[in-house]
């Protein structure tokens, strides 16, 4: 019995990765999309993000529990960021 209900458990949690992964598909695509369009303004993001967390002398190893907060709500406010961004670059005109 409690082998079947860790299976129901399983799959359970595998239905909602995949569900998971179709929502946050478009948006996804949408961002990497816009970046190949604006290659310069996605490089000038990423210089200037590691230029202020260097200056902070901020590295992502001296975190503590960054792992954790990564598995966990972190990685839906990303993916919360991600759809936002997605949907604010689909509004404007080319």
């Amino acid at each position: 019995m409690s082998m079947r209900r860790e299976l129901a458990r399983v799959r359970k949690a595998q239905a909602r990765m995949r569900a998971a992964r179709t929502e946050l598909a478009q948006p996804a695509a949408a961002l990497l999309a816009r970046g190949h369009a604006h290659p310069l303004a996605t490089l000038g993001a990423a210089a200037g993000a590691g230029f202020v967390l260097g200056r902070l002398d901020v590295s992502p190893l001296r975190i503590p529990a960054l792992g954790s907060l990564l598995s966990g709500g972190l990685a839906e406010a990303v993916a919360y960021g991600t759809r936002l961004i997605a949907e604010l670059g689909a509004g404007e005109p080319s």
